[in-house]
């Protein structure tokens, strides 16, 4: 089940946002199937998920992975899926997350996550890498700093990994261009191996959709990193987010 490289845009469908924050965050496996058709049909080659149990809270349980893994697949085939593995999720303890990506490996494939997302600093990185490798899920590393960059090359895992996320997380929109280009440069001082697909969240996420298309690097967008436009003005939906950043993406650097 291997990953094609993403060229342009993943979308990021949900997170850990819930109705509160956008009417239009899905939440169920139908709400994630329908939501991901959309964004595919505007232009996303992969989506990433965040898996909820029945009471709406982020699960990791093989039987919500599954769920949301296979509506998605049903609804939009040739897709690629992935989803997060984030620590928070597994309230902080990084055996309980272990334990959970672990029964992934029992999914049939329809429902086994072609790709999950693990970061870098996060205790227990290596394990959950290694643990997902031998599931047959490919990996994305996020990269959210130059000291993750140096955590990533020196656990040798990163020439396993089918994309580095570099991630700008909590970075002023006037700052995020500069902290992105200061992992990219580690990274490539490093000589880490594998496709950068670069992103910011909330105000630096506009920044950084128009950075990495300047620097022509894949990127990320949807309700997980943002609800408003370029403009600043309330997101319709993933699959709008998808077209705003595909516009911007290509658009000419206007500093040139």
């Amino acid at each position: 089940m291997a990953c094609v490289r993403i060229r342009r845009i993943k979308a990021c469908l949900n997170g850990g946002r819930g109705r509160s924050e956008h009417a239009a965050v899905p939440v169920t496996p139908t709400e994630l199937a329908v939501a991901a058709a959309g964004a595919a049909a505007a232009g996303a080659e992969a989506v990433h998920l965040h898996p909820r149990d029945e009471a709406g809270a982020e699960s990791l349980a093989a039987v919500d992975i599954g769920a949301a893994v296979r509506a998605v697949r049903q609804r939009c085939p040739g897709t690629q899926v992935g989803v997060s593995t984030g620590l928070w999720i597994a309230g902080g303890d990084p055996k309980v997350r272990l334990a959970a990506v672990g029964t992934w490996a029992r999914l049939p494939v329809p429902e086994r996550p072609g790709f999950a997302s693990v970061n870098v600093s996060e205790p227990g990185f290596e394990a959950v890498v290694e643990s997902l490798l031998a599931s047959g899920i490919e990996v994305e590393a996020g990269v959210w700093s130059v000291a993750d960059a140096d955590a990533l090359a020196a656990s040798g895992l990163a020439g396993r990994c089918v994309r580095l996320l570099v991630e700008i997380i909590d970075v002023p929109a006037a700052d995020a261009e500069n902290a992105a280009t200061a992992v990219l440069a580690r990274l490539d001082a490093l000589g880490v191996p594998g496709p950068r697909l670069l992103h910011g969240e909330g105000e630096a996420t506009w920044p950084l959709v128009a950075l990495a298309g300047r620097l022509g690097l894949a990127t990320r967008i949807g309700l997980e990193d943002t609800v408003t436009d370029p403009a600043g003005r309330p997101a319709a939906d993933n699959a709008s987010l998808v077209r705003a950043a595909l516009a911007l993406w290509t658009s000419p650097d206007p500093r040139a």
